[in-house]
């Protein structure tokens, strides 16, 4: 690419460098419409079973026994909703097992007072490590619910006390702020029926809750947030699950089920010795790990991704909140590829090697240095001079034209195969929080991004604050708007 400007070691350097920019955000933006064209076909191919009969006679006769594993840190504000929507769901044999984490605030207290917890005796074979139990509850009037109450430990050591007290071959991670679908678990759980052999975990979507209605813990209708970050947020979920995971997970490439909702056989758990608990991305480390296992071992395995079953959650509203969310996660890939990093490209780890850690480098460990710096330096650089117009174009164009058309594909497969937002207007709300995205909100992305790789740098392991409003005062704003 030559646009004739005068030679010269800085106008090389700038040109040189603007043509990999370009060159780095079309080949992203490539990836991403390659897998927005694989999801499309496959949810064309295959789509979701609307009726609930349906979904019983398919899978209840054989639907294996599943534990709900929930752990709590200061949930206070909506441990008691996600608990009873867990214990609606719709399903044959599960038990849930609420895990407090130590929590601050009055989350067991809470839990005591709503379902009338009682001290239980439980014995168990400590096969994982985690702090210390203090005590185990049940639940008189709940006999699925069992509540252990545990030392602080973080949120991974409290996943693997749970799956050392778990009685199901199949375990479920979901978070206590989280609420599921009544068929959620009918739907999430027909991989291992339909391929008992090999599958070995599976992942549903996460959808943000802002806006909604919710009664009894209970999502009775379908909204759009009112905050502008929430709103957002609803178009980046769409984007990553509804495009990203279903496409890479089509390809046996999926290296994350997110710690929100994911179901694991509890034998591969143990197996593989349980969650990490010294990272926050505890959810894709385990993922990556699996695929090492079997990759190494030379086994038959496969994680799936089933679009349709829904964990309705509650977003940061709070820019501050959702900075250290973001920053939070960017850690955790880091953690996870440099723990790995040597699968990266690896003939032993086959395509989770080439694409799946590929994509992780190339858009996580680099993807946040190369956009800021484009966004940075090449306006800098045409304002000195040293770098024409039909450049800085170029690049405003494979930044914002592309970014909107994945956007907006996202939703429109939404719209053409679920169907999930009932009004016209919520739609066209989202349409346009897919093209304002791309103009501010993905540029604070990669700012908080970098701050997380600064903070992966330092060594740093905290969470940050998470602070949430709770399910039963959104459902009063949302009566009164």
């Amino acid at each position: 690419m030559n646009f004739g400007l005068p030679s010269g070691v800085g106008v090389i350097v700038a040109h040189e460098f603007a043509q990999f920019v370009i060159g780095f955000g079309i080949l992203q933006n490539v990836f991403y419409l390659a897998q927005l064209a694989v999801a499309q076909r496959a949810l064309a191919a295959e789509p979701p079973e609307p009726r609930m009969v349906t979904l019983w006679r398919r899978t209840g006769g054989s639907a294996p026994p599943i534990a709900l594993l929930a752990p709590a840190y200061n949930e206070a504000a909506t441990i008691e909703n996600s608990t009873r929507s867990l214990l609606a769901l719709d399903y044959p044999d599960f038990e849930v097992i609420v895990i407090n984490d130590g929590s601050k605030d009055d989350t067991l207290e809470v839990m005591k007072h709503a379902f009338g917890l009682e001290p239980a005796q439980y014995d168990y074979d400590a096969v994982l490590d985690h702090a210390a139990i203090r005590a185990v509850y049940r639940s008189p009037g709940n006999p699925r619910l069992l509540v252990i109450d545990k030392e602080n430990g973080g949120k991974a050591d409290a996943l693997n006390a749970g799956i050392n007290i778990s009685r199901s071959p199949i375990v479920c991670a979901v978070d206590a702020d989280s609420i599921l679908e009544p068929d959620a678990l009918l739907r999430a759980v027909q991989p291992f029926v339909d391929d008992p052999q090999n599958v070995v975990a599976s992942g549903g979507t996460i959808r943000i809750a802002n806006g909604c209605i919710i009664e009894d813990g209970k999502v009775v209708e379908i909204g759009v947030p009112k905050n502008f970050w929430a709103l957002l947020q609803s178009i980046e979920y769409l984007r990553a699950f509804l495009l990203a995971r279903l496409a890479l997970s089509k390809v046996g490439v999926l290296t994350i089920v997110s710690g929100a909702f994911g179901l694991f056989r509890r034998s591969v758990l143990m197996e593989i010795g349980g969650y990490a608990t010294k990272t926050v991305g505890e959810d894709m480390e385990l993922i990556v790990r699996i695929h090492r296992h079997f990759r190494e071992a030379g086994k038959p395995y496969r994680i799936a991704f089933v679009p349709e079953p829904v964990c309705w959650t509650e977003a940061p509203e709070s820019l501050a909140v959702l900075a250290r969310q973001r920053a939070r996660w960017q850690r955790g890939a880091l953690e996870t590829f440099f723990r790995h990093w040597k699968m990266l490209v690896h003939p032993r780890y086959g395509r989770v090697g080439i694409l799946g850690m590929g994509q992780v480098f190339f858009f996580d460990v680099l993807g946040p240095f190369v956009e800021l710096a484009g966004y940075v330096l090449m306006p800098l650089m045409w304002a000195l001079g040293i770098l024409n117009l039909d450049y800085l174009l170029a690049f405003l164009a494979v930044t914002f034209a592309l970014g909107i058309t994945i956007s907006v594909g996202s939703l429109a497969i939404e719209e053409a195969e679920l169907r999930r937002f009932p009004r016209a207007r919520d739609i066209l709300t989202l349409a346009l929080a897919a093209v304002m995205e791309n103009f501010g909100y993905r540029q604070l992305n990669s700012i908080w991004r970098l701050q997380g790789l600064w903070q992966w740098a330092r060594g740093v392991q905290t969470w940050g604050e998470m602070s949430r409003k709770g399910f039963a005062p959104m459902k009063a704003a949302t009566k009164g708007v």
